[in-house]
């Protein structure tokens, strides 16, 4: 197979998707042809940046640009931020501010990250010369374990809070609430407080408070959450940015900490590990992601792997949020099992739910039914994550990678799971010793995040 020029060969392909190109096999084989220095700055807030050296070939110019734009996007999602600086190649440059300028491929990316960082979102050249000073910072997170604490997990189909005196749950409670179809700010701040006073009447006081939840948090403040989806915008503004400071303050004037779900669930799988240099990943209503640093910080990363590309196929399946193909949504969550059900002639009902239509093949494979074709999709996920895994490894040099969410439950997730072990082994050798991969056991993955969370 060969795609830009590029010659791509990889032994296990996917069963249902044999046109898949790992992101991380085009990299690997483009960077054999290239030798001239070039690197990508990634600038978020408080000056942070993020510095990625690299080379291209100088002389195919429509992989250097595909390339250089990939891990440019790449990287924003992973890292964060309103600026890119292209430093070393004025050409490539201009293609990037021309693709990420409103009218270009990756105009989402750039409006997402403007209202993130409250920036305008921009794109600069500089000379290799003049790169600007990678500015890493992290922050220790959990671990605290004196005192009166609350952990709260802001789930999106339920709500789990504990309330922990020295480290011990002495009260765990799991809630079903329905967030992200209700317009009303109200209801979400109702049941936020509603949590915290029942996690705070179990102890004799309170010392802190941690919370769990999906999105983007930068200084307590919800930037962007699914969680909020159904809130307008006004409301959003004036009752979501500081929902959970005032929920907060609802209970005392006591510190707060409110971190991305995912790397609270790196953190669960640290605590759980007794080691850091954590990623947590969870296959669910899409891919959610955490790192726990080699220090066990959080580093203030976006994380948000599910924008981040992971197949170069110029046929990969289309995202319908960002309008971009090849993104990990696609591969690593229910919408990959309802994608490989379509390609395996597995006829679903489009009168159910995304999550029902997951539920749907999961009981399948357990019940017997179609069995060769249901392990035949979770085989081709484990495909992806195969060869996918050695690629996230280059990003963040974890050495533990937690699987989680609820792709990965039952059979279907051991099937996706010895798959990916087999595919490593095989075509990634090099990185076989470099990272083990974690499954957390049931009662982990219920109560540990809230539990992880009172530690923060």
């Amino acid at each position: 197979m060969t795609f830009l020029g590029i010659k791509i060969d990889i032994k296990n392909k996917p069963i249902y998707d044999p046109g898949f190109i790992p992101m991380g096999v085009f990299n690997r084989e483009f960077l054999v042809l290239a030798s001239m220095p070039i690197s990508i700055c990634i600038e978020r807030e408080n000056n942070l940046r993020s510095v990625y050296d690299t080379f291209i070939t100088g002389s195919n110019a429509a992989a250097d640009k595909y390339y250089i734009e990939r891990m440019a996007k790449c990287l924003l999602w992973a890292r964060g931020g309103y600026k890119i600086t292209i430093c070393g190649d004025d050409g490539i440059a201009e293609h990037i501010k021309r693709e990420f300028s409103a009218d270009g491929k990756y105009a989402f990316d750039a409006d997402f990250m403007a209202k993130i960082y409250e920036k305008p979102f921009v794109v600069k050249s500089l000379p290799l010369s003049a790169k600007p000073a990678e500015n890493e910072q992290s922050k220790p997170v959990g671990g605290k374990n004196i005192g009166c604490r609350i952990g709260f997990d802001a789930g999106g189909s339920d709500r789990k809070v504990s309330a922990v005196i020295d480290g011990e749950a002495v009260f765990s409670e799991e809630v079903v609430w329905h967030p992200k179809i209700t317009p009303d700010p109200d209801y979400h701040y109702s049941g936020i407080v509603t949590a915290l006073k029942k996690a705070a009447s179990k102890m004799p006081r309170v010392d802190s408070i941690g919370i769990s939840s999906a999105g983007i948090y930068i200084d307590n403040r919800t930037m962007a959450a699914s969680l909020f989806l159904a809130v307008p915008p006004a409301d959003f503004e004036a009752k979501v940015k500081d929902i959970y400071i005032r929920a907060a303050k609802e209970i005392g004037d006591v510190p707060l900490a409110v971190v991305n779900d995912g790397d609270v669930t790196a953190l669960a799988g640290s605590i759980e590990f007794g080691d850091t240099n954590v990623l947590g990943i969870a296959m669910g209503t899409s891919e959610a992601a955490g790192y726990i640093n080699k220090n066990g910080h959080i580093t203030g990363w976006l994380n948000e792997l599910a924008f981040a590309p992971v197949d170069a196929s110029p046929h990969a399946m289309i995202d319908e949020w960002s309008g971009d193909i090849g993104c990990g949504v696609k591969y690593f969550s229910q919408d990959a099992v309802i994608k490989l059900a379509k390609a395996a002639n597995i006829p679903l009902s489009e009168a159910l739910s995304p999550g029902e239509k997951l539920k749907t093949i999961q009981d399948m494979l357990a019940n017997g039914q179609n069995t060769e074709t249901i392990c035949g999709i979770f085989n081709s996920i484990g495909t992806y994550l195969g060869h996918t895994l050695p690629f996230y490894h280059d990003l963040y040099g974890f050495k533990h990678l937690l699987l989680l969410g609820r792709v990965m439950s039952g059979q279907g997730g051991n099937i996706i799971l010895e798959t990916a072990k087999k595919i490593i082994k095989e075509e990634y050798s090099h990185h076989d010793h470099d990272f083990g991969i974690h499954t957390p056991d049931e009662k982990a993955r219920r109560v540990g995040q809230s539990v992880a969370a009172a530690s923060l």
